[in-house]
C-alpha cells in the first residue's frame, strides 16, 4: 500500500470526521434559533460570506476531483457531502436574516451545485478543459476564501465574542486542512498544488479563529461587548 493510498484514506477519514463539525454548527444554528430571544439573531457573528466561500471551496474541489485523470473519489464524494452540509447552512442563515444577501447566496449555490452534478455526468468527455477550469477556480476561489474568513475573524474582533460560530466545526476542518496538506504532497505538486495551496490557506484561517476563542474570555474582548452593548 503505497503513500498516495494511505495519506488519501486517511484524508477521508478526516473529511468525513469534519462533516461531523459542519453538521454540529447546522445543529448549534438550530438550537440559537429556538432559544434566542426576539432581540437576538440565531446567526449573530456569523459571516454568509464565509460560508458561501466554503461552499465553493468544496464544490470546486468536487468538480477537480472528477475532472482530473484518473477519477479521484477521494476528493469528490466527501466534498459533494460536505457542499450539501453547507448549503443547510446558507438555508439556516437564509431563514433567520431573511434579506437579499443570504437569499442570493442560497440560490446561486443551489444552482451551481445543479451545475457541478451535471458536469459529473457529461464533462468527462473534456476532462482536460474541465480540469484547467477547476484549478482556476481553485485558485479564485482561495483568494474569496481567505477574504472570507477574514471577513469572519473581523466580525468576532469587533463584536468582542464568537456568538453562533462553532468551535467544534473550527477544530475539525483544521485537522481535515492538515491531512489535506499531506495527501496533496503525495498527489505530487503537479496535480496537488491546487489542493495545497487552498488547504494551507484554510488551515491559517482556523487557527486565527480558534484563537479568538480562546481571546473572547479576556478583557479586550470584554470592554468591545460592553461597547457594543452602550450602543445598543
Amino acid at each position: 500500500m503505497g503513500f498516495y493510498t494511505v495519506a488519501g484514506g486517511i484524508n477521508t477519514g478526516f473529511i468525513l470526521l469534519s462533516l461531523v463539525g459542519v453538521a454540529a454548527q447546522w445543529r448549534l444554528l438550530q438550537a440559537r434559533r429556538r432559544r434566542v430571544g426576539a432581540d437576538d439573531a440565531a446567526t449573530a457573528v456569523v459571516s454568509l460570506n464565509q460560508f458561501t466561500v466554503s461552499f465553493l471551496a468544496y464544490l470546486s474541489f468536487f468538480v477537480y476531483g472528477y475532472s482530473i485523470t484518473p477519477f479521484n473519489h477521494f476528493i469528490v464524494w466527501p466534498r459533494l457531502l460536505a457542499s450539501a452540509l453547507v448549503l443547510l447552512i446558507l438555508v439556516e442563515i437564509w431563514r433567520d436574516r431573511r434579506n437579499s444577501a443570504s437569499l442570493t447566496s442560497l440560490v446561486a449555490a443551489c444552482l451551481l451545485l445543479l451545475a457541478a452534478l451535471a458536469g459529473l455526468f457529461w464533462g468527462e468527455r473534456h476532462a482536460d478543459q474541465g480540469r484547467v477550469l477547476a484549478t482556476a477556480m481553485i485558485v479564485v476561489i482561495t483568494a474569496l476564501l481567505a477574504q472570507g474568513y477574514a471577513h469572519q475573524i473581523l466580525l468576532i474582533w469587533r463584536s468582542g465574542h464568537t456568538g453562533g460560530v462553532s468551535l467544534r466545526m473550527s477544530q475539525l476542518i483544521l485537522l481535515m486542512d492538515l491531512s489535506t496538506i499531506a495527501f496533496a504532497l503525495a498527489m505530487g505538486l503537479r496535480l496537488g498544488w491546487p489542493l495545497l495551496l487552498l488547504a494551507v490557506v484554510s488551515a491559517c484561517t482556523k487557527l486565527a479563529v480558534l484563537w479568538l476563542f480562546r481571546w473572547q474570555h479576556g478583557p479586550q474582548a470584554r470592554a468591545r461587548r460592553q461597547y457594543q452593548a452602550s450602543l445598543a
